[in-house]
């Protein structure tokens, strides 16, 4: 199985809502971390998974409409608590409609510090 990933940093502030978790209900800011994998069995005429620019170029289009945001605001989060676990599927779900990668499994891996991270992926 062939894989191929890329990560970028950015910046966005969020507030969580739906509980008592002292200064996570505060507004705050994470530096996250995004790494975005691509897994398939077969590689393209020109020898590759995925174009790894098409796959850098969706990525930052989709970084740039949350980056520097307070994500609580953004429809993507209407009615969600922004934990990292929503944050992964929306990222995941960006990608999966910008890029056509049938029969390949993507996975997004969203680290909110140094420490702590989530995923969400599958097969397209």
């Amino acid at each position: 199985m062939y894989q191929l990933a890329i990560t970028r940093d950015f910046m966005a502030r969020h507030f969580l809502v739906g509980g008592d978790w002292g200064a996570e209900n505060h507004e705050h800011s994470h530096h996250y971390r995004a790494e975005v994998s691509v897994e398939g069995a077969q590689l393209d005429q020109h020898g590759y998974l995925i174009d790894i620019v098409a796959l850098e170029s969706a990525l930052a289009g989709i970084i740039s409409a949350y980056a520097d945001c307070v994500l609580n605001q953004q429809p993507a989060f209407a009615g969600l608590n922004p934990s990292i676990e929503h944050f992964s599927r929306i990222l995941w779900e960006h990608l999966r409609d910008d890029l056509a990668l049938p029969g390949r499994k993507l996975t997004v891996k969203l680290w909110e510090n140094d420490h702590d991270w989530a995923a969400y992926g599958g097969v397209l």
